[in-house]
């Protein structure tokens, strides 16, 4: 079976769905091909910046989900070595002040809310990418073929890669593979059914080279994560019983008992344990991000560490400045026959610098506060002093404005006619 679509979109995630529904509010119509039979239910929480809440303002949603989650005020970072508390406050920014805040909000409901305003048949299920070709039709368009496991043969103008770290799409355009940051993160969601009682915030733990945090999301769950340079047998990663006694006897070891109170309360189902990966920034700068009408977005463009908290807000920012793109293009389509490559290109070049020091920034940011491995080597020994004096309290205060960025950056343009 051939079938013909004027935009495809590969995967069915964050940056997929807010993709098809950026398009939509600029009136092109998506389809969202998902390999799985079902809307992704991997990953408990995510938290959500102030440029992730612009961009769903943009999307129209962000009003379905702030009633739902209450904003994070502050973060307390214990470093468990020395005693000291580094003590951070989210209120009182320009982006508190637009009433965007920091919430953590649980990804299956974000899903669902984006999903929720797409037309029924925009998210093609069970549709796992084989391979990609581009093929020059006989009135000398050129289109992209997408051959899916079940036989059916998809013909694109526009395909978007939001396939994941691992992108078929990205592999498709030559961007290297992510490199693997040499850490690994064990998550998991505590469930108390009758409330946990705890003030809502982060609080995060440092020990050598281990970094854990937990942070409400209501008065019932917490979202909680343990980043170590120690790397797992198999069989335990993949035991939730096993993963949660490593992470109490040996990984978290001698960490609070609030701490390890929320891990006993561990939802099994929600466990995960994943190596960090990052694309090199150079890559992503200087890499071949689109070709024809071909790009990605999402992890796909720029996977990254979850240190700075900008993995999925950055995904969302991609949707509307990609749908953005295309709209501002559309206008000079009755005379330029490629104005969708042009589109892609615009949108590549607008996304390239910020997404590329995102990530640098990220990885940074995961180093330093782990201190640099947690050795005594003098440059993990440099990275904790760094930390202590100058990168919780100084540096990361001061760059969060610029990190979330402006949301005069995310908005999108009318729809077409």
């Amino acid at each position: 079976m051939i079938i013909q679509e004027e935009i495809v979109i590969v995967g069915g995630g964050i940056a997929g769905l807010a993709t098809a529904l950026a398009l939509k509010r600029v009136g092109f119509q998506a389809r969202v091909l998902e390999r799985n039979p079902e809307l992704r239910a991997g990953g408990s929480a995510l938290t959500l910046a102030p440029n992730a809440w612009f961009a769903l303002r943009a999307l129209g949603i962000d009003d379905k989900l702030k009633p739902l989650y209450q904003p994070i005020q502050e973060s307390l970072v214990t470093n468990l070595d020395s005693g000291a508390i580094q003590e951070a406050k989210f209120a009182g920014t320009q982006d508190n002040r637009e009433n965007a805040g920091v919430r953590s909000v649980h990804r299956k409901v974000l899903l669902e809310a984006l999903a929720e305003e797409l037309p029924p048949d925009a998210i093609r299920f069970s549709s796992k990418l084989i391979s990609i070709k581009s093929e020059t039709l006989q009135d000398s368009s050129k289109v992209t073929v997408l051959h899916l496991e079940d036989g059916t043969v998809v013909q694109a103008k526009v395909v978007i890669g939001c396939d994941g770290v691992h992108s078929a799409v990205a592999q498709w355009l030559g961007l290297s593979q992510p490199l693997n940051s040499g850490r690994w993160a064990v998550r998991g969601l505590a469930v108390y059914p009758e409330g946990h009682g705890l003030d809502h915030g982060v609080k995060q733990y440092l020990s050598g080279g281990t970094r854990a945090g937990a942070l409400t999301i209501n008065s019932k769950e917490i979202y909680w994560f343990v980043v170590t340079y120690s790397s797992l047998d198999k069989d335990i990663s993949t035991n939730p019983e096993l993963l949660l006694e490593e992470v109490s006897k040996n990984l978290a070891k001698g960490f609070p008992s609030e701490f390890l109170n929320v891990v006993k309360h561990t939802d099994r189902s929600s466990l995960s344990w994943v190596p960090l990966l990052f694309r090199a920034p150079w890559n992503i700068a200087f890499g071949n991000a689109c070709s024809g009408g071909v790009t990605v977005a999402g992890d796909a463009m720029h996977p990254m560490t979850p240190d700075l908290g900008q993995g999925g807000c950055s995904a969302l920012e991609d949707a509307v400045i990609l749908a953005r793109c295309i709209s501002q293009a559309h206008l000079t389509a009755a005379t330029d026959r490629h104005w969708l490559e042009k589109a892609l290109k615009r949108y590549v070049e607008a996304r390239r610098w910020r997404v590329t020091w995102l990530v640098a920034g990220a990885w940074f940011a995961g180093w330093v506060q782990q201190g640099g491995g947690g050795g005594q080597e003098w440059w993990s020994v440099l990275a904790r002093w760094f930390r202590d004096r100058f990168y919780y309290p100084f540096i990361l205060p001061r760059t969060r404005n610029l990190i979330w960025g402006d949301s005069g950056d995310l908005i999108l343009s009318d729809k077409r006619d």
